[in-house]
């Protein structure tokens, strides 16, 4: 970043009143939302207001709205739902309740409100925003308010977070609930497939989305679904033969269980509704299977938010103070939203519009236009599927005559078997022929390789660990006999999964070009390692499942303390020298500290965290939580820090601690891993084919340039192929971690949450931005 920082120290808040309220349908995660406003509102130093029941408490009035202090929001973070309440209110339509709800909030002071649900209710603020003046106007001609009020209050800031399961707002990648509710159907699906492997069933599973497909559309991708029926994407007339003949022929390849999702708001291409039952009866009839419907309903809006909903509401509620503070009569209403890995502001009417737009366009059966309306991860999402679920008749296929090898580097992680699988298909789908390599390299350079075809994946995504097996031995001491496997198997391309030892092994085959012209071919690593520590992208596979391990574990050990005396909790995380599961595990989980080796602490540091742990636990906060990676110090280990917290607590809080362990690299990958692996892996073995085709010369397969091996990372908004030559010097070689790290900052983030004083850099928070439709072109450029 070459911009000056800016921090918001100049940004106070004194004698401001923020309001905030969740409103519409509950989800998971919109406590972290309300937690996050309320600890960095009174940072700034504003008043902040709880107001109960959605916009009925707020005409209500009276208790309904109450202001708030920092305890107000601890322990909430871990608990599902709304702890403020959400109703459906039909006296805010009207204009009479809009005046009783400005009267009430100007009563109080309160001009900026920040609004957490679904469009109707961001809509509703909007227009409350615009009357604003006129209500006062009316209020004070009434003789209710002062005219001195009306000046005073002469306008009101809105800001909006999106609370929605559906994830069915455009212009944001992911509204908070929907990862949580895709935790819930995955964990569903996980459990149905043992019961229906063991009796050769088939299961329709419905799942909400009413006028949304994203949350069926993502199960199908995550779980490998038969079929998927969503309302943007109608089935083709005939659509009852083409699924029966698919069932079937899945059943002929000895597949024992086929699964079929359906959005509950799925409609046939003349808008007629298709429903599970319907769907259940058409199997029944036609193929005679024994046929389950599993209607999930309520249990995908329950349950505690996963990591990623917990980071995503913290970072958004911060983003909403910030932008209210900045807020101007000039300024519309916006909403704070995540586009990639990036926070943006967004015109809130614009999302409103092009949401509609959706609806209008699905009614008046444009559905091309429907899924380019919903935004290039959408689109993304509906591609890869179509990619992945049906295998074309060998005859239709291409046939390249390249052979491309596809093995697992390093520790296991995962959602390695998810970008397995995908590889394996697309590269068929491709006219490739596509080899498996056992056991990494040391597999490789012992011949360890065969043939892998279509059917040989199926049922992978929720696998894992690494089925193909996985070491952590570089090439560098195999590399003439890996060479000669490459020539023997005659092999064209490699993708290699891993983590940051699959990085440094390409870098090795890169560097060894020159003698072994084996590996002159197209070469692209995926970043794959539950450290999240491999330079050239923000994300790997496999760290989203062990954040929600450490957050799953830290919400038990939390609990395991309730109703005895106030005590803290060392945790120790894995991560080799990377902070990053220390300290996103500790923002997701609402620790008090978290030790990391790239931000350097001395025993002043750990001193000054006791005395402020004291102090907090003198309130009526009774639990303590400080996480520490593993490598963060030589001398400071978690022995040193649990004996330090344990001396200077006495009397105060008493001690446990914990070393997590392998738990971190264990589990069924979260859907954001499957899903994540799934589509960078489609999207490499497409720049692996494109390569093939630049490259081949004169019957044969020569590449040897920097550009032929690369590491496809996300960057921000976009997923980039980037040379490891180039990434060479963004790396620390000695400790194996990238020299920048994009979560570092939001290290304050957790901090201010904690009740620290802190600076906070702003200049990357969002600056207004228009909802930019893109081009069908960009789907298969950047987005994820």
């Amino acid at each position: 970043m070459d911009h000056q920082p800016k921090f918001f120290e100049n940004l106070s808040g004194t004698g401001k009143a923020i309001g905030v309220l969740t409103s519409g349908g509950d989800a998971q995660g919109m406590n972290a939302a309300v937690r996050a406003v309320v600890r960095m509102g009174i940072y700034v130093k504003a008043k902040v207001y709880f107001v109960y029941e959605g916009y009925q408490g707020m005409v209500d009035g009276g208790d309904n709205i109450v202001e708030v202090s920092w305890e107000s929001v601890s322990s909430i973070l871990q608990v599902g739902g709304t702890v403020i309440g959400s109703a459906r209110c039909k006296s805010f339509r009207t204009r009479e309740g809009r005046l009783q709800a400005a009267y009430n909030l100007v009563q109080r002071g309160i001009t900026n409100l920040c609004v957490i649900g679904g469009d109707g209710s961001l809509t509703g603020a909007n227009l409350f925003r615009e009357e604003w003046s006129g209500l006062l106007e009316e209020l004070a001609q009434k003789g209710k308010i002062d005219e001195e009020a009306v000046k005073k209050y002469a306008y009101l800031n809105i800001v909006g977070m999106v609370g929605s399961i559906d994830n069915d707002f455009c212009g944001t990648d992911m509204t908070i609930g929907t990862d949580s509710a895709l935790h819930r159907i995955i964990e569903v699906v996980d459990a149905i497939m043992t019961t229906a492997q063991s009796h050769q069933r088939t299961f329709v599973l419905e799942v909400m989305g009413r006028h949304c497909g994203y949350l069926a559309l993502v199960s199908a991708l995550a779980c490998g679904a038969d079929w998927v029926f969503i309302p943007e994407y109608p089935p083709e007339e005939g659509w009852e033969d083409s699924m029966c003949v698919k069932l079937s022929e899945n059943r002929a390849r000895k597949k024992r269980l086929n699964i079929i999702i359906v959005a509950e708001g799925a409609i046939d291409c003349h808008n007629k509704p298709i429903t599970s039952e319907k769907v259940k009866d058409l199997v029944v009839q036609r193929l005679g299977f024994d046929t389950r419907v599993t209607i999930l309903g309520h249990v995908q809006r329950g349950g505690t938010p996963s990591a990623f909903d917990r980071i995503l509401a913290s970072r958004m509620g911060v983003e909403a103070v910030l932008a209210l503070l900045e807020g101007t009569p000039d300024t519309p209403a916006c909403v704070v939203s995540l586009s990639g890995n990036q926070a943006v502001r967004l015109p809130l009417m614009e999302c409103v519009q092009m949401t509609q737009e959706v609806q209008k366009a699905m009614d008046e059966g444009r559905f091309v236009e429907a899924v380019r309306l919903r935004g290039r991860s959408f689109e993304n999402n509906l591609n890869t599927y179509k990619l992945l679920s049906q295998k074309k008749p060998d005859a239709e296929l291409p046939k390249t005559n390249f052979n491309v090898a596809v093995l697992n580097v390093g520790a296991p992680a995962a959602g390695m078997n998810a970008a397995v699988r995908a590889a394996v298909r697309v590269g068929i789908t491709e006219g490739h022929k596509m080899f498996a390599v056992i056991d990494g390299f040391e597999g490789f350079s012992r011949g360890k390789i065969k043939e892998i075809s279509w059917g040989d994946v199926g049922g992978w995504t929720g696998q894992g660990g690494s089925i193909l097996g996985t070491k952590r031995t570089l090439p560098a001491k195999y590399l003439e006999k890996i060479a000669d496997q490459m020539r023997t198997n005659n092999i064209n391309a490699l993708m290699v999964i891993g983590g940051f030892e699959a990085y440094e092994s390409c870098l090795q085959l890169h560097e060894a070009r020159s003698r072994f012209e084996e590996f002159c071919v197209p070469i692209c690593v995926l970043p794959a390692t539950i450290s999240n520590n491999v330079p050239g992208t923000d994300f790997s596979i496999g760290a989203d499942t062990a954040l929600n391990a450490i957050v799953e574990t830290c919400d038990r050990i939390k609990q395991s303390a309730s109703g005895t005396k106030r005590r803290v909790f060392i945790i120790e995380t894995m991560g080799g020298y990377c902070g990053y599961l220390a300290n996103m595990g500790a923002l997701a989980a609402g620790a008090d500290a978290a030790y990391i080796f790239e931000e350097q602490f001395d025993i002043r540091e750990l001193q000054a965290n006791v005395e402020h742990l004291t102090e907090k636990m003198k309130t009526s906060i009774q639990r303590g939580l400080v996480l520490r990676n593993e490598n963060c110090n030589e001398n400071y280990t978690t022995d040193f820090i649990y004996q330090l917290y344990s001396e200077e607590g006495k009397g105060v809080f008493d001690c446990r601690k914990n070393v997590l362990g392998h738990m971190q690299q264990g589990g069924a990958p979260s859907p954001f891993d499957r899903n994540f692996g799934t589509k960078i892996s489609a999207k490499a073995m497409q720049w692996i084919s494109k390569k093939l085709k630049e490259t081949y010369r004169k019957g044969k397969v020569f590449a040897n340039t920097d550009d032929s091996v690369c590491l496809l990372g996300m960057r921000r908004r976009n997923l980039v192929f980037q040379p490891v030559a180039e990434l060479k010097n963004e790396t620390d070689f000695v400790h194996r971690i990238p020299m920048e790290q994009w979560w570092l900052k939001l290290r304050p983030l957790m901090k201010i949450l904690a009740k620290y004083k802190t600076s906070y850099d702003v200049s990357d928070s969002g600056q207004l931005e228009h909802v930019a439709m893109h081009s069908p072109k960009e789907a298969e450029t950047g987005a994820i």
